[in-house]
């Protein structure tokens, strides 16, 4: 996420911090689990129209697994619409949503806006 963010705006650690205190609620992360062990955070807003995935971050050892995959097709199976956003300068998240069915709605220059329809990745 750093790189991403990095690469965006530059990075202020103080900065970085505050913005974290402000906006985050730890009680409101689910922490994804591997075979017992904790590998990365979720953080869902579950709509009536649909779920909004406002945080997916897995450690790096974690990546590239499939992991993220899997979580993210548990959401659209619940059988609705799946929104997401994503910065635009992290093109492997954003492949990642495209292979699983996610659209761009809305693009600034900063993010991509993105959907998956409630029946999720087209095979």
């Amino acid at each position: 996420m750093r790189e991403s963010v990095e690469a965006l705006w530059g990075w202020d650690e103080e900065l970085q911090r505050q913005i974290f205190d402000e906006r985050f609620d730890g009680t409101q992360f689910q922490v994804i689990q591997v075979d017992g062990k904790d590998v990365g955070v979720l953080d869902v807003d579950e709509r009536d129209d649909e779920i909004f995935l406002k945080l997916i971050e897995l450690l790096p050892a974690n990546q590239g697994q499939g992991v993220g995959t899997s979580v993210i097709r548990a959401l659209q199976a619940r059988g609705k619409p799946v929104t997401l956003r994503v910065l635009t300068t992290n093109p492997r998240a954003a492949a990642l949503y495209r292979r699983l069915g996610f659209r761009v709605t809305e693009q600034t220059p900063e993010r991509l806006f993105m959907r998956s329809t409630a029946s999720g990745a087209s095979s």
